[in-house]
């Protein structure tokens, strides 16, 4: 579905596994750079891959219960991190670049290690610390140069020693907390190959896809300090890697072929959406006939404009696995943007019932029926979104489609309401503002509607949103 999917950034050249905790030692401008949000891709498929990747590894970490998420970012750099305690965040590029589950579940395991290790509050309490020190040193160092000045040229000297009691100790503090955030990331690496291990996984994928980027940031790395670094230092954290994961007796077990097939196929279709069509090409040649690549090539034939061709595509993948959900969720979507709603309601009935009512699928059906401007369709709408943003409460597509309904059913107070929520969920908190203002007005005051919008008006705005 890849819903969100028209946020067509061209991707960082940037190789990194970066985690919260080097995340929490970012630049001002890696802040500033985050006040609209990250843009988030939405794929039922591509995100249940991912929970089924994530599900086992936080059984054994203890965190089952604890609703994480894994949210996928619009960014084709190779990225994975946690940020909230909640969530690990995982770039689309980490997906195309993992050329095995295997690959991806390490890293997602050396993140759930961060996560199981409360590695996220301890480097808050390990900063203010510093931070505390820090300031005690700057004062000294303040008054000592002061000091230094009001004893003229005669005590230079002192005041000399005042500016090198500020930078001597910020030195040291810094190095210190470097220092803490290395030795975090290897408490990590040593946790996530204990959870694949207690789930009869390979640290295998783990290593090479650590030891690779060991081997490609040799020459950068070539003469740097390596207490100034914000990982350990490739080399060294890749044997100990080695080490830990080659005592594992599961380090040559395979992945499933079902499983790789999936892994593939997720590959294929962030490709084909998020890749220019040459770059798709180039990966899928016509040659290949794989699942992957005729998989590809219907989406990006889609994509730029050949409806027909590409629906003969979709229906020939249907024929070969009759079954899966987002073959007819594929088929759906094309009709839909393909200006022809009517036609795309049967394959979305289909995928709906076929993946258990997922709620990105449903919302699509959703707005397939609110599309076909036939008010037959309208209750219908109506019902499936409400019980589709229940399900997924921060989705705005679901929101803004029941406004249309809403609209369309002439109830405008619930209209207004939606529009609200889903401004509210882009960002657009001014609009979300202005709409519950106005809905507030056609409910009757202390409804559940009325009390929504309320909130939605005094509401500040969610983490990384502007509140213009």
């Amino acid at each position: 579905m890849l819903p969100d999917i028209t946020l067509r950034t061209k991707a960082s050249k940037l190789t990194a596994v970066t985690t919260a905790v080097a995340l929490a030692m970012a630049p001002m401008s890696a802040g500033l750079a985050q006040e609209k949000g990250p843009p988030v891709i939405r794929d039922t498929e591509a995100e249940q891959l991912l929970r089924d990747y994530t599900r086992p590894i936080l059984r054994a970490a203890g965190l089952e219960k604890q609703n994480i998420q894994v949210v996928i970012i619009n960014d084709g750099a190779f990225n994975a991190f946690v940020a909230d305690g909640r969530r690990i965040f995982v770039n689309y590029g980490a997906v195309m670049q993992s050329e095995t589950p295997n690959q991806l579940i390490g890293v997602l395991a050396h993140e759930t290690g961060h996560l199981a290790g409360g590695h996220l509050a301890k480097m808050r309490e390990e900063m203010s610390r510093a931070q505390t020190q820090m300031i005690i040193a700057m004062l000294l160092g303040a008054g000592a140069m002061v000091a230094g000045s009001r004893g003229g040229n005669s005590n230079g000297g002192l005041a000399n020693a005042g500016a090198a009691a500020v930078a001597g100790p910020q030195e040291m503090i810094r190095r210190s907390l470097i220092s803490y955030v290395r030795q975090q990331e290897e408490n990590a690496d040593r946790a996530g190959v204990k959870f694949l291990t207690a789930t009869g996984q390979s640290a295998k994928g783990m290593y090479d896809t650590f030891k690779r980027f060991a081997d490609e940031s040799l020459f950068a790395a070539h003469g740097a300090d390596p207490y100034l670094q914000s990982h350990p230092m490739p080399a060294d954290r890749v044997a100990a890697l080695e080490e830990i994961a080659r005592s594992s007796p599961y380090w040559d077990k395979k992945d499933d072929p079902a499983l790789q097939m999936r892994h593939d196929m997720v590959r294929a279709k962030i490709s084909a959406f998020m890749e220019r069509q040459d770059t798709v090409y180039r990966r899928y040649p016509m040659s290949n006939e794989s699942l992957p690549s005729r998989y590809a090539h219907a989406i990006t034939t889609y994509l730029h404009g050949d409806l027909r061709s590409a629906l003969a595509q979709i229906d020939g993948l249907i024929q070969l696995q009759p079954s899966n959900p987002y073959f007819y969720e594929l088929r759906g979507q094309a009709l839909l943007e393909g200006g022809k709603p009517v036609e795309a309601i049967a394959p979305l009935r289909r995928a709906v019932q076929l993946s258990n009512n997922a709620p990105l699928i449903d919302m699509l059906l959703g707005q397939a029926l609110v599309a076909t401007e036939n008010k037959a369709y309208t209750e219908e709408a109506i019902g499936i979104l409400r019980a589709a943003v229940a399900r997924e409460s921060e989705a705005p597509l679901g929101y803004s489609q029941l406004a249309m309904a809403y609209g369309r059913k002439g109830d405008f107070a619930e209209a207004d309401l939606a529009s609200a929520q889903a401004a509210f969920l882009r960002g657009d908190n001014k609009t979300a503002r202005e709409l519950a203002t106005r809905a507030k007005t056609r409910f009757a005051v202390g409804t559940p509607g009325w009390v929504k919008a309320d909130d939605i008006v005094a509401a500040k705005p969610m983490p990384g949103q502007n509140s213009k």
